[in-house]
């Protein structure tokens, strides 16, 4: 997009109302001053102010309409801000903070796959806050193997794998970094423990361990340039930066063959892993589709 403009003299809480009035402009392709009075509660004669410095500061962007007394985006709009492509789709699909207080509204149509779960408030609050505070908490976990048991864990990171919030930290219990599926621990308390240096996250090396992955349209497709329009390869691989912690999560969750000989048979299988060699020493890779079939030995 070029470069943007120096915004730094700008106050955070202006900063806020520009980028609102950017997103609206680019996004939805016009903005009132409605919008902003809306979005944070403050006085018309204020958003006009925001109106006419973002005029100021990008004046080839918007246009006037005096028919609906809104600013239309022209056709040499060019973003005032950086906007990344995760926050710009879920502002569109959960609402841009419009409606804080109760249900927030799509600013547009979008339909986003249902989750089967999410995570109760209550425990993920007794979470976070000793991640925050960097602290102990004693869990009750239940395992699908092994039943319920009493851990006293040091959280750092929360983790979502696409399907399902974990929390990752140390476990006292079986002296190791572990991932915890947050809707399998039933209590939470809080203890005054600060973890010790080989329970905290620079000593996670498969946290900090850091996996180049080159995933290819898989063989087997009959165009594999749709493949790579879809993941935005270039030169035909797409190149992806992972923690060694969750490669087997990534893997999983875009269906990629990770066989050697590319064997995977299916529609789902739109993705094969052309440097396997890079996974070694990964220790979650019973998650990454082919793991079984031939690194089982």
């Amino acid at each position: 997009m070029g470069e943007y403009v120096d915004l730094s003299g700008i106050s955070r809480p202006q900063q806020e109302r520009l980028s609102h009035i950017d997103f609206r402009a680019w996004f939805i392709g016009l903005v009132g001053r409605g919008d902003i009075v809306a979005r944070f509660g403050m006085g018309e004669a204020a958003a006009t102010r925001d109106l006419a410095l973002y005029r100021e500061l990008a004046p080839e962007n918007l246009i006037y309409c005096a028919k609906t007394k809104t600013y239309l985006a022209s056709s040499s709009y060019k973003p005032l801000y950086p906007h990344k492509a995760e926050q710009v789709l879920s502002a569109l699909a959960l609402g841009f903070g419009e409606e804080f207080i109760g249900d927030n509204h799509s600013v547009l149509a979008c339909e986003t796959p249902a989750r089967l779960n999410q995570p109760e408030l209550a425990t993920l609050a007794q979470l976070t806050r000793a991640i925050y505070q960097q602290k102990l908490v004693r869990i009750h976990y239940i395992s699908p193997e092994s039943g319920e048991s009493k851990r006293d864990i040091a959280p750092f990171v929360l983790v979502d794998n696409g399907l399902r919030w974990h929390v990752r930290g140390f476990d006292r219990k079986r002296q190791a970094f572990i991932d915890f599926v947050i809707n399998r621990i039933s209590k939470v308390k809080p203890l005054d423990d600060a973890p010790e240096s080989h329970e905290t996250r620079e000593a996670d090396i498969q946290w900090n361990r850091i996996v180049e992955m080159e995933l290819v349209p898989h063989p087997n497709i009959k165009h594999p340039k749709a493949i790579e329009l879809d993941y935005d390869m270039v030169d035909g691989v797409c190149k992806q930066n992972v923690r060694a912690a969750v490669a087997g999560y990534v893997l999983r969750r875009w269906n990629v063959d990770c066989t050697e000989d590319h064997n995977l048979q299916g529609a789902e299988y739109q993705l094969w892993l052309q440097n396997r060699a890079t996974l070694y020493g990964v220790e979650n890779l019973m998650l990454a589709p082919g793991y079984k079939n031939d690194w089982s030995e």
